[in-house]
């Protein structure tokens, strides 16, 4: 049933979902295994969508680590809602994460630990994706990760004119395959 809503909402909006499959268990291991879950305050996810890695940061996280999740697609952020619904160390946001500094802002914060992305960058305009990128390397604390996964290594380059340090691990038990990009902010 799971896939089925997925993929309801894929087709309804091919550009900003991304992917035809919700991410699997190996990638989403992967996507917070480097994650200092003791030393975390305040930890982003941008583009949840059913909340495969959400599900593995609020099991890590601690209670009064802050997880914030911006979801642009409405059915997406109102299963969000649902299932998290009486977490009060979670905030759900119906906006693109072009507005995080907004965001943040509502709720006094200015800096973050981690920034954890399943967003399309390979299929989301150019300019969207540059403010999405600028934003996250000014809210994240030096040293901050911003861990994201893509299904080719064509927007690399791209994501290197914002984060200088990039780590690349390979995960072939997705589908499709994915690499996983854990960019530094030096």
């Amino acid at each position: 049933m799971k896939l089925v809503k997925f993929l309801i909402e894929y087709f309804k909006s091919p550009r900003t979902i991304g992917a035809v499959a919700p991410s699997s268990e190996k990638l989403a291991e992967k996507m917070v295994g480097d994650i200092d879950f003791k030393n975390s305050e305040v930890i982003i996810e941008y583009g949840p969508g059913t909340g495969v890695f959400t599900d593995k940061l609020v099991k890590r996280k601690k209670k009064e680590t802050l997880l914030m999740l911006f979801e642009y697609n409405e059915e997406f952020c109102r299963q969000l809602e649902e299932k998290y619904k009486g977490e009060d160390d979670i905030i759900i946001i119906n906006d693109s994460a072009e507005n995080v500094d907004k965001h943040l802002a509502k709720y006094n914060l200015s800096r973050v630990d981690y920034v954890v992305s399943g967003l399309p960058f390979a299929s989301l305009p150019k300019s969207v994706s540059n403010k999405i990128l600028r934003q996250t390397r000014n809210i994240l604390k030096r040293n901050g990760l911003f861990i994201t996964f893509q299904y080719t290594l064509l927007k690399k380059e791209f994501i290197t004119g914002y984060f200088k340090k990039i780590n690349i691990e390979r995960v072939v038990f997705n589908f499709p395959p994915a690499y996983v990009l854990k960019c530094i902010n030096s």
